[in-house]
């Protein structure tokens, strides 16, 4: 009978491995690698996932201050169309009240 294969953890030698890396396939102990997704990652594959994380958050603020920018840009011209007519009802309410009856 042969004894089972016994796997050890990539950073300690010593220690039994209990789960291997999705991302680079070594395999680790309890404490190398962290959930993730619902995955179990080593330190470097898991800062390989949050740094792709933080670039799809980066390609998503782009649209959104292009949307503000706009938004704003849209708001100053009914605004100012706004205050353009309640300037031209002020101007003629006034010239009627001058007007000589």
């Amino acid at each position: 009978m042969t004894a089972p294969i016994r796997h050890q953890c990539w950073n300690h030698d010593t220690r039994e491995a209990v789960c291997r890396c999705p991302g680079c396939a070594r395999s680790f102990c309890r404490e190398c690698v962290t959930e993730h997704d619902a995955r179990l990652l080593c330190a470097s594959c898991l800062r390989k996932a949050l740094e792709a994380a933080g670039a799809k958050r980066g390609a998503r603020a782009v649209p959104a201050a292009v949307l503000l920018t706009a938004g704003l840009a849209i708001s100053w011209a009914v605004f100012l169309t706004l205050a353009g007519g309640v300037s031209e009802l002020l101007a003629r309410m006034e010239q009627a009240a001058w007007r000589p009856r």
